[in-house]
């Protein structure tokens, strides 16, 4: 497969609006999405993903602002963003009855490919979806997991640069998830650019290096995953790792401070997780207070795992 090279956006979206029977989806929104990311899109249900997804595919129209794709506007260049994109909906298509290979050589007939380089592109995304034990296995016997990694080699077909997926993890067992999650790095490597809609909030902090967080048709938060989740938040939450074992006595103590609303154990013994008002006291005073009730605090960090509370705290009502 290629690997493409850029010098602008893949996605820019500016001041897109779309309504349906007077509900407004979308309302006046921007962001970016630039090249080789992995760039994760969330949202409660209802607040937009799937309809931003149809319009930068160019299966809806904007009604209002303007969104290119590697440069092009989705309403004037149809045909040449199609060539270059990927789409994987949230839903298996009505193929069950054909083989996994049948299934792969239609939609790369369809994308005007020769017999011979459809057999050696079929290889190829079957390898890389390690899926080449079930080429000649029926779509409707396979599990959901192996379901959705055809899915993803069919959106390989064509080589796009950029894969736009729409909870490709949904309804996976948790190895199935990692599994899939393991496949979008290795293609992230391979220069793709891919934008994931998803509710799966804590692999999409290990997984996307840049985020965009939408609700009720308005944008959040666009900018990268670090930035979201240390940019200082009004209940900021920290990871503190003691040179001891944690006893009740300090966590009740702790826990009484002034600005401090939680503290509990994570699975590990020494180590505690702790958010505070920021409004209230600072990341200073915490410390120092932790240091006076226990005196050896081996780390103190930013818990970057805490995607959820930042995606809480951003949006109006959770999720919905």
């Amino acid at each position: 497969m290629n690997e493409p090279i850029f010098d602008q956006p893949v996605i820019d979206i500016k001041n897109v609006s779309h309504s349906f029977k007077g509900h407004r989806a979308l309302q006046g929104i921007s962001f970016q999405v630039q090249p080789r990311s992995l760039h994760g899109f969330v949202g409660p249900n209802g607040a937009g993903k799937t309809t931003t997804l149809k319009i930068i595919c160019t299966l809806l129209r904007p009604q209002g602002g303007k969104v290119e794709v590697f440069g092009n506007d989705v309403q004037s260049a149809v045909k040449d963003i199609r060539k270059r994109i990927g789409f994987m909906p949230d839903h298996f298509s009505t193929y069950r009855q054909m083989t996994v290979f049948e299934y792969l050589d239609f939609f790369g007939a369809a994308y005007g490919l020769g017999v011979e380089q459809r057999d050696q592109v079929i290889n190829d995304v079957l390898t890389l979806t390690d899926m080449d034990g079930r080429k000649n296995s029926l779509i409707s016997g396979l599990s959901r997991g192996m379901q959705q990694r055809v899915s993803l080699a069919r959106v390989l077909v064509n080589d796009p640069d950029l894969l736009l997926l729409d909870e490709p993890a949904s309804g996976l067992d948790p190895r199935a998830r990692i599994e899939l999650m393991e496949i979008l790095q290795e293609l992230k490597r391979m220069g793709k650019t891919i934008f994931i809609s998803s509710h799966i909030l804590s692999e999409l902090a290990e997984l996307c290096d840049s985020v965009t967080i939408i609700d009720r048709g308005l944008i959040k938060y666009s900018g990268s995953m670090d930035g979201l989740l240390t940019h200082e938040q009004e209940h900021p939450s920290y990871k503190v790792v003691l040179e001891s074992d944690v006893d009740e006595g300090f966590i009740e103590s702790l826990g009484n401070e002034p600005g401090i609303l939680s503290v509990s154990k994570t699975e590990k013994s020494r180590e505690l997780r702790v958010s505070f008002d920021a409004t209230l006291t600072s990341t200073g005073n915490l410390l120092s207070k932790i240091i006076e009730l226990h005196g050896s605090v081996e780390s103190f960090q930013r818990d970057k795992k805490h995607l959820n509370q930042a995606f809480l705290d951003l949006t109006e009502q959770g999720v919905r």
